[in-house]
């Protein structure tokens, strides 16, 4: 699905008694009642709304309704990729109801991408577009940017003018696996042709070269870097005095800071860190794909636990996964609650728990409270949700591959 082009539902829905939190113009905490019309928008929003007998109705219970959670970085071109996972793996039943997918596609294979995932899929999906022609077909087995024959700039021009209604920015990934000796120049191209498409570029930091502090210069208001809180040696903000200030000074510029969890591009030492000292990510995003599914990141809600335990305010871990993914898209983030708009929330509780969970380099925490998404709300229609857990929890801190996070 693409901007919430809901399907005509047989009859309204009334949400009962949820408390609102993550909306700029309502009050966190709130009990209200919200009715969407057949078409999925909000028809009326009360603290109290009778119900008629031809009204669904949906008891939230109290429960927190925030609008629904956007991930802005994963990987759902099944079988266009050797990586990618299926929309409905990492989306509504999972508490996300609109999906970013990071680069999986390039100009070459966008159309697949478009036809047989985004459009035919129940959640709202978005792209950035690989620089790289091919996309993550092999994902570092076969590199999208050998060289400069990997890039067409008249055809990803040509792929972003005829897709502007899905493809929100431009992807490349800034690592030495990737890109071997070239360094910049793929930032550099990319940043050029986001000039000209006037878009957002996504990049992804990682093994240097090329150095995550020289990607961070090149950037501009807008542009995200994902992966923002690693632990890769030469990559960390923590190991690295003079990186964590170009990181605080790229923050302050409007550069968007993204968790982009992974199998191998998060440290619980680095976030907490960069927490302690006043540098909160932008967004938080999980990077889901087939290799961190059952590895790292398990899902969403877990990825906001994480943050949650590591010094983020409720608040805080909720705008990261709402309004903020919504700005950096280019998406409205603002009167999400105002009648005459779409209906796309996400209802969830957060409660006590006792969980072990890892980062990327296989670290060990416990999680004392987490995020437990219950109903998504797309349109007038309710689907279920749920945390997801892997069949085994990880019971030692074993390490996943630095480069793919593939677990051996």
């Amino acid at each position: 699905m693409i901007g919430n082009r809901f399907p005509q539902a047989d009859r309204p829905l009334l949400i009962k008694g949820a408390r609102t939190i993550g909306f700029t113009a309502a009050p966190s905490g709130t009990p209200l009642d919200i009715l969407v019309d057949r078409e999925g928008r909000i028809a009326d929003v009360a603290t109290s709304i009778a119900a008629s007998d031809d009204i669904s109705i949906l008891d939230a219970g109290g429960r927190f309704l925030s609008p629904g959670w956007a991930d802005l970085h994963v990987h759902v071109w099944y079988g266009g990729t050797d990586i990618s996972l299926r929309p409905e793996q990492c989306g509504a039943a999972r508490g996300v109801t609109t999906m970013v997918d990071a680069g999986s596609a390039g100009e070459a294979n966008f159309h697949g991408l478009r036809e047989f995932i985004i459009e035919p899929a129940r959640e709202n999906v978005y792209a950035f577009l690989n620089l790289g022609s091919i996309g993550l077909v092999a994902c570092n087995r076969v590199s999208e940017l050998l060289d400069i024959r990997s890039i067409d700039f008249e055809r990803i021009i040509a792929t972003v003018e005829k897709n502007r209604d899905v493809i929100v920015g431009l992807k490349v990934r800034a690592s030495h696996v990737i890109t071997g000796g070239w360094d910049l120049t793929p930032v550099k191209l990319a940043k050029k042709l986001g000039r000209i498409l006037k878009l957002p570029l996504m990049v992804h930091v990682g093994e240097p070269p090329p150095l995550y502090d020289d990607v961070l210069g090149l950037l501009t208001e807008g542009d995200i870097v994902t992966h923002c809180f690693n632990g890769k040696a030469g990559s960390s903000i923590l190991e690295d005095e003079d990186l964590y200030r170009l990181a605080e000074e790229a923050a302050a510029r409007g550069i968007v800071l993204d968790v982009g969890h992974g199998g191998a591009s998060f440290s619980f030492d680095v976030a907490k860190a960069a927490l302690a000292r006043g540098l909160p990510p932008r967004t938080i995003s999980t990077d889901l794909h087939n290799r961190s599914l059952d590895g790292a990141v398990w899902d969403m809600a877990t990825t906001m636990s994480k943050l949650l335990s590591l010094g983020m305010k409720l608040e805080e871990v909720v705008a990261a996964v709402t309004t903020a993914p919504r700005r950096a898209i280019g998406l409205k983030a603002d009167g999400l609650l105002d009648k005459g708009r779409p209906a796309e929330f996400t209802l969830f509780d957060v409660v006590d728990a006792d969980i072990t969970v890892k980062d990327s380099q296989g670290a060990l925490s416990r999680l004392t409270r987490v995020f437990e998404p219950r109903q998504v709300v797309l349109g007038a229609e309710v689907i279920a949700a749920e945390r997801y857990v892997p069949a085994q929890a990880p019971t030692t801190g074993k390490h996943a591959c630095p480069h793919c996070g593939w677990q051996s």
